[in-house]
């Protein structure tokens, strides 16, 4: 009797049995299967060869695993690695069938889609293993009969003709199958979570919008100049025609945005039959606002909020087969999400990111806080890729911002520039432009400020007020310093009901600035002379949008002019009556550090003060301006390589190019109970893992106290002696190992 072939070996924790090679490749034949026809009806390529590409790949995509060698192994169990490469055996036999699509995906299932041109220069080594290709060749024939043998299926070449694939194609087609796999082995050890697809009832949701937004105007004076225009800003983007892949909504701040363009996308959803409603948003902490305001407009009463609407925070895509089910997918019908994950998503060439790019075929996008999502020279590529998915795969887009760059108008930026249709009429955001002009006009310092003179100017103006920084640690300096000046001591206690100075930052975990910004908020609905509400908040960028925040006076240090047109939407929002402070001003102290990423569009701002731009044009003429000038200056041409990788289907280069935060950075777990689970073993949900977590730079770790989890690759805990829930997030231990370094004549 033959030995049972197997695919897995048995797990220990939990103990699991070895898995057979006949169930795993019926599983990711099942699950690949069932991946490509829910995408199936909005693609529009060559469908059968889609279809037959992807399923070959699947058959034999772990064709090597019945070498008599890995086989032992794979029998003996213990957690050693298969000492020959699974992968090049199936990749061999789909070659040897003119299936260069299929060998392409399996070859790319664990180390990732590669560079086509290096691959051709291996000339007949394409897509194949140089130390395996003689024993591949001696044993290929043995592997074929053992898979027919085992019943794990044959090759169906049904769909002949030449592929016209993409680079975007060949993601989609990567990520069916890395889906498949990765959820079969991690069921299989029992660390998949059960992830289904809920049904979108558009219509009825769209319903419970509309009902929403009529409980809000009852709530508020519907007479109120601001809010009729809310009103009629929400009825032009429900009532707008759906037949567009693009619109443009550059409404200002306080209009409505969030339901508006929610309300647009139901009604494409409905007319359309979409999958997915996806709303990208470029800072993980207004996530969580937008998923509360969507949980109460949309989801229904006899619904789970979690599956409805998906909060998706950190890159929290892992490989390992410890930490793989801890990978958030897009399987909701409406998910919130960060740029990075979104953007880095699509750019990807790694499996453990492109798990989940096959759900957004047939999706509505609606990119929000638009002139903060991605890097200026990334769009011209990003803009190929959006179009590719509208006219390919039946996706549609809502670019919105307050200050909305128009970059698809640029010629410099774009090669074929386009008009796309705007979502409210010309009349409204004139309308609602002259009330933002009435409502607030950035000013600028005329030197250069020390840590002292930048508190004195704060605490000169009238509170409530707000300071915003341009890095995690000049922002948690500053809030520290100015903590001691207000509290006339070294040692001091922030209560974050009371106190005169708050913190906000990507220091703190999501769950942690959740707890900061609804005091936040209690404390600026106080009455206008009740004490409480003179205090300072100090943050990061991460403020500067998406935020119900209204302050009356506002502090912004140098950067972009998109930065400082936003931070006005921080300051009287609601038409207070009261005079608005708004300065823009630089800085130059010890601990102070700069962000490289604004040294350009800072210089392009200081030359719009210059030219009285900023205070004479309209937000998007304005920022769309300084987008020229900055693409203008990018003397490395950094887009126009983007965009020549991408065309040589160099994968792993585009990838490395394209990097929405330009930083190598760590997932560090805070929550002391949740690692303790990990340790045990115990399922831990990715939502709590992204909810309690902190992205560190890889260069900063050591000064953080921060330690690896043995157990998870990928993923580092901190102690709760050097995180502060309330105040500094991680930045506690971090600052005083800055401090030492500082006093013992150390280089920051």
């Amino acid at each position: 009797m033959m030995a049972v072939l197997l695919a897995h070996s048995a797990g220990k924790n939990p103990p699991v049995p070895p898995q057979p090679y006949l169930t795993h490749v019926s599983n990711v034949l099942r699950r690949v299967m069932e991946n490509t026809e829910r995408l199936s009806p909005y693609y529009g390529g060559d469908l059968n060869y889609f279809r037959e590409a992807v399923r070959a790949s699947a058959i034999f995509h772990d064709l090597g695993k019945l070498d008599d060698e890995n086989q032992k192994i794979l029998l003996r169990g213990g957690g050693r690695g298969l000492p020959v490469n699974h992968v090049d055996a199936g990749t061999a036999n789909l070659l040897a069938n003119d299936l260069a699509e299929s060998a392409l995906i399996a070859y790319a299932h664990h180390i990732g889609l590669q560079s086509i041109p290096e691959e051709r220069a291996k000339e007949e080594l394409f897509l194949r293993d140089p130390n395996l290709v003689t024993r591949t060749e001696q044993y290929l024939a043995d592997y074929l009969s053992k898979h027919i043998n085992s019943g794990s299926g044959k090759l169906e070449k049904t769909a002949d003709g030449v592929s016209d694939w993409t680079g975007l194609t060949r993601r989609i087609a990567l990520s069916c199958l890395v889906d498949a796999d990765h959820g079969d082995t991690a069921h299989n050890y029992q660390q998949e979570f059960p992830v289904s697809h809920p049904s979108p009832r558009w219509k009825e949701r769209l319903e419970k919008l509309d009902e929403y937004v009529k409980g809000l105007i009852k709530e508020s004076n519907p007479n109120e100049e601001r809010n009729r225009l809310r009103q009629q800003i929400y009825q032009s983007c429900r009532d707008a025609d759906t037949t567009p892949s693009f619109y443009a909504c550059d409404s200002p701040v306080g209009t409505g945005k969030t339901t508006a363009v929610m309300a647009h996308l139901l009604r494409m959803a409905i007319d359309k039959n979409l999958r997915h409603i996806i709303v990208v948003l470029p800072y993980t902490n207004i996530i969580k606002q937008s998923v509360e305001v969507y949980r109460k407009a949309l989801v229904l009463p006899d619904e789970n909020a979690d599956e409805i609407v998906a909060e998706h925070h950190h890159q929290a895509d892992f490989d390992d087969l410890n930490t793989r089910q801890l990978a958030t997918l897009w399987k909701s019908p409406i998910i919130v999400t960060t740029a990075v994950q979104f953007f880095e998503t699509i750019a990807s060439n790694h499996p453990s990111k492109l798990r989940k790019l096959h759900e957004l075929p047939g999706s509505g996008v609606f990119i929000d806080e638009t002139h903060a999502a991605i890097p200026f020279h990334l769009w011209p590529q990003t803009w190929k890729w959006l179009k590719e998915f509208s006219e390919k795969w039946d996706c549609y887009f809502v670019f919105a911002s307050g200050s909305l760059s128009r970059f698809w108008e640029l010629k410099d930026m774009i090669e074929e520039p386009e008009i796309i249709p705007d979502l409210v009429s010309k009349q409204l955001r004139e309308e609602a432009l002259r009330q933002e002009r009435k409502r607030i006009i950035p000013v600028r310092h005329p030197s250069v400020l020390n840590d002292t003179e930048l508190i004195n100017l704060v605490l000169s103006k009238p509170g409530p007020r707000l300071v915003i920084m341009n890095t995690v640690q000049s922002a948690a300096v500053l809030a520290d310093r100015l903590a001691k000046k207000i509290n006339g001591k070294e040692e001091y206690t922030i209560d974050v009901h009371t106190s005169k100075v708050l913190h906000l930052s990507t220091a703190l975990s999501p769950i942690d600035r959740e707890v900061i910004v609804k005091k936040i908020e209690e404390r600026l609905a106080l009455p206008i002379d009740n004490s409480r509400r003179d205090f300072t908040l100090v943050a990061t960028s991460c403020v500067e949008a998406g935020v119900d925040f209204s302050f009356r006076s506002a502090f912004r240090e140098r950067a972009g002019t998109a930065n400082l047109i936003q931070i006005g939407g921080r300051v009287r929002r609601n038409n207070e009556d009261f005079e608005p402070t708004l300065i823009d001003f630089r800085i130059e102290a010890p601990l102070f550090n700069r962000h490289p990423a604004f040294t350009l569009s800072s210089q392009i701002l200081e030359k719009l003060f210059n030219e009285n731009k900023v205070e004479s044009d309209p937000p998007a003429d304005l920022v769309t301006e300084a987008l020229r000038r900055e693409l203008m200056s990018d003397t490395s041409e950094r887009h126009k390589r983007l965009q020549k990788m991408e065309r040589e289907m160099d994968y792993p280069e585009v990838a490395k190019l394209y990097q929405v935060i330009s930083s190598n950075t760590i997932l560090v777990l805070v929550n002391q109970q949740i690692i303790e689970n990990l340790k045990k073993r115990e399922k831990v949900y990715p939502k709590e893992i992204n909810r309690n977590s902190v992205q560190i730079w890889m260069n900063k770790i050591g000064k953080t106290c921060a330690y690896p989890l043995d157990a998870f690759p990928g993923l580092y805990g901190l102690d709760k002696d050097n995180y502060d829930k309330t105040f500094l997030g991680y930045m506690k231990g971090m600052l005083q190992q800055l401090k030492q370094d500082s006093e013992g004549g150390g280089v920051i």
